[in-house]
């Protein structure tokens, strides 16, 4: 599925990429044009960053606050320029990141109201 699922987050190229929580590291490699690392966490969900140089080598573990990736300061990531994607994943595809960081709260889906009667009755 294309799109974009994930939020960016301000960064500087060549910054540090810090993990968010202990982990183990199950992906770097290329996806199109730039380097992606995921992170498996103890919950389940991977958490995913890109476009990123210099990435901690798969089935590294890691802790929270460890270096695992810097901003790749070769790519532009658009409209942003230097930003760093930030995705979560879980069991059943992405999930907001926003929600691990009470940036947002689950969206609420309401019923549509009962349709009117179409026709010229005025009440």
């Amino acid at each position: 599925m294309s799109g974009h699922r994930g939020v960016d987050l301000a960064a500087r190229f060549g910054q540090e990429i810090h993990a968010p929580a202990d982990g183990v590291i199950v992906f770097t490699g290329r996806v199109v044009n730039r380097t992606v690392i995921s992170l498996e966490v103890k919950s389940g969900h991977r958490i995913s960053f890109e476009p990123v140089a210099d990435p901690a080598p798969k089935g590294s573990k890691v802790r929270a606050g460890d270096v695992i990736a810097r901003r790749d300061p070769a790519i532009p990531h658009e409209p942003c320029g230097p930003c760093l994607h930030w995705g979560v994943r879980d069991s059943d595809g992405y999930v907001n990141p926003l929600l691990f960081v009470g940036a947002t709260e689950h969206s609420v889906l309401w019923p549509l109201p009962a349709a009117r009667p179409s026709g010229n009755n005025p009440d």
